[in-house]
């Protein structure tokens, strides 16, 4: 029996086996396919964080203000991974108590460990809805997951159903090739790029907004809200409902319904701009309030552009190529055979990254794990630690 296995080679594995390590904690780490195989199988060809190199220390080496790209954020995953005992091409099937331990089944034989550490993250099923199923059979269907770029997409005008920051960029692309882009939009928040020509992630982190924890959400549901609308190409700039309008990209209400050629979409595209500059208000009230507190120097946040909220509420899609799914994924732990140690949207339910139901058992780079920033790269190594620590306390 080893100490400790983690599952999964990803940025939140390897931040776990690192962490481990510098606690002296006997570990494995088992990967399925490659180290950072979500990154490659997960991203679109022009993919680019949304958050610049200072932010991104767990990757190590970045150009301070540079966006990188999906293949660099791959080699540098595996760069990490090389420093790590990694396994991989080792798919873990199924997770079950094994006396004092855990067994893990996989396609080689069991692995037996004193504690478990789950880093397969919380993106493993890409969220398409129901209704796709009634779109017309001769529009081809995408998810982000697996969409590559413009020229993978048959000839035609093109509906993109999501509107977080994959949605948006991914319009934005279709529309600079050429495309007739169409954007059902959800409820988003959104800010400018730079705000006093700090990058926005900056502010977030100054004013402690990644640091907001789980109790902070109005509700369990609010952990699904898209991520702030942003683009990290070209260095960075603005990209959100009112620049994409602006543009040429057709903006919608949500996608509720389709039958024969059309699609028809709900009334609701005021309403959804509408709360999205409500979260734009929070967040530069939020702004303000540390400008003042800290004695910086005042600057304006101007209120919204007006916005025109004329949309079609319906579409013959008889022109269109294909269909883009931009709603994000959701969790799978099927293979982890403790039921009730899920929520109802299939979130582990814990203690400081520890299962509730199976002491021994954690999770790190879940969404809102313990904190808004708990799944990102500018996060994930702090959950890392913490959970390191409980796994060494208990040796």
């Amino acid at each position: 029996m080893i100490d400790c296995a983690v599952v999964g080679a990803g940025p939140a594995g390897l931040a776990a086996s690192a962490a481990l390590a510098a606690r002296v904690v006997d570990h494995v780490v088992l990967e399925r396919d490659q180290a950072g195989e979500s990154w490659r199988a997960q991203r679109w060809d022009s993919f680019r964080l949304n958050t610049a190199g200072w932010m991104n220390r767990l990757l190590g080496g970045q150009a301070r203000d540079a966006y990188a790209t999906g293949s660099e954020v791959v080699r540098r995953i595996e760069r990490l991974a090389a420093a790590c005992p990694v396994r991989e091409g080792v798919e873990v099937t199924r997770l079950d108590r094994a006396g004092e331990g855990y067994a893990l089944r996989t396609g080689g034989g069991d692995v037996v460990a004193r504690a478990v550490v789950v880093a397969s993250g919380d993106q493993n099923r890409p969220l398409v809805p129901a209704l796709a199923r009634r779109l017309p059979a001769r529009v081809a269907q995408y998810h982000t997951a697996s969409y590559r770029g413009p020229a993978q997409l048959p000839d035609g005008a093109v509906l993109v159903v999501g509107s977080a920051q994959s949605g948006c960029q991914i319009a934005e692309e279709l529309h600079e090739a050429g495309r007739d882009v169409f954007l059902a939009c959800g409820r988003t928040s959104w800010l400018p790029r730079r705000i006093d020509d700090r990058d926005l992630v900056w502010w977030f982190q100054e004013t402690g907004f990644l640091d907001d924890p789980v109790s902070a959400l109005p509700s369990p549901e609010a952990r699904l809200f898209g991520n702030v609308q942003a683009t990290g190409h070209r260095g960075g700039y603005d990209l959100h409902y009112r620049t994409l309008q602006a543009i040429g990209v057709t903006l919608l209400g949500r996608l509720v319904g389709a039958e024969g050629r059309k699609a028809r979409f709900a009334p609701d595209l005021a309403a959804s701009v509408a709360w999205g500059d409500e979260r734009y208000s929070e967040l530069a009230g939020r702004i303000r309030k540390h400008v003042a507190e800290h004695g910086l120097p005042a600057f304006d946040m101007p209120e919204p552009d007006p916005f025109d909220a004329a949309a079609p509420e319906e579409l013959d899609l008889s022109g269109f190529g294909a269909v883009v799914f931009a709603g994000g994924f959701r969790p799978n732990y099927t293979w982890v055979r403790f039921p009730d140690a899920f929520d109802a949207l299939g979130f582990p339910v814990h203690e400081e990254g520890e299962s509730t139901v199976a002491p021994g058992l954690y999770f790190v780079g879940v969404h809102w794990l313990r904190k808004r920033k708990s799944s990102a790269l500018i996060g994930v190594g702090e959950d890392a630690a913490i959970v390191a620590d409980q796994v060494a306390a208990a040796g």
